[in-house]
């Protein structure tokens, strides 16, 4: 199996996401969409593949919201296109946090600004947590989505929907993905600055991804069997 991983920067890589995937003999091939030169000025064209070349598509996360096209420009729209292509193409997508909110707006859903931000380790309530354990996860977006037509949501809490199906698509809001390396490449990349904005401590922030990262490996490792297996149906019986 090949996988195409959405990368929209240099600090949101696939992570645990994408080790479970390679231990499941999945090949992965990446698409950087803004590269570390452009961080801070998004606005870059990129030529995404086809896919038609890929068993399943994996969309990352990112510092941006969908719905600021003026300052990320064009692609967005480019990549809405190749989710719904992948949709009605039959190959399943798992998107993470933002991208989690691309697959909504990609369907029908709207993605709008949030009542509150969420930054940190956070519980959620699941209907299915086989597919979508109660955590903790963590979170960091001050975004949410509206559900698109026909989707299940399976997981939620005080903040923001969590987790939702949509045929052969799993979108999830929060990092599955997430180690410490990769808060810490977050954390100097700005982070830190929004991190306080919004009453949290980096360094309480990091300390406690240290402290959990194992275990959020593990369900990690869990989300992606689940998606294979159940909402993929690449390698369920």
């Amino acid at each position: 199996m090949r996988a195409l991983v959405i990368q929209h920067d240099h600090v949101s890589p696939p992570g645990a996401v994408g080790r479970r995937l390679e231990e499941c003999g999945v090949e992965i091939v990446f698409h950087e969409v803004v590269p570390e030169a452009r961080h801070f000025t998004p606005d870059v064209r990129t030529v995404f593949p086809d896919v038609a070349g890929f068993d399943l598509v994996v969309a990352m996360g990112a510092p941006w919201s969908v719905y600021d096209e003026e300052r990320i420009g064009s692609w967005v729209s480019d990549e809405l296109d190749l989710l719904r292509h992948a949709d009605a193409s039959g190959v399943p997508v798992l998107g993470i946090c933002f991208g989690g909110q691309l697959v909504a707006a990609a369907h029908g859903g709207a993605v709008v600004p949030a009542e509150r931000a969420e930054i940190g380790w956070a519980p959620v309530r699941t209907d299915d947590p086989s597919l979508v354990g109660e955590g903790p996860w963590f979170q960091w977006h001050m975004d949410r989505w509206d559900l698109p037509g026909g989707a299940r949501e399976i997981a939620r809490n005080d903040a923001s929907s969590q987790a939702f199906v949509l045929r052969r698509n799993l979108a999830v809001q929060f990092h599955p993905e997430l180690d410490a390396a990769m808060l810490d490449l977050w954390l100097t990349n700005g982070g830190a600055q929004v991190a306080r904005a919004h009453g949290r401590d980096p360094d309480e922030l990091l300390a406690e991804t240290v402290e959990r990262e194992q275990a959020g490996r593990t369900r990690a490792a869990a989300l992606v069997d689940g998606f294979l297996d159940r909402v993929s149906e690449l390698t369920g019986h």
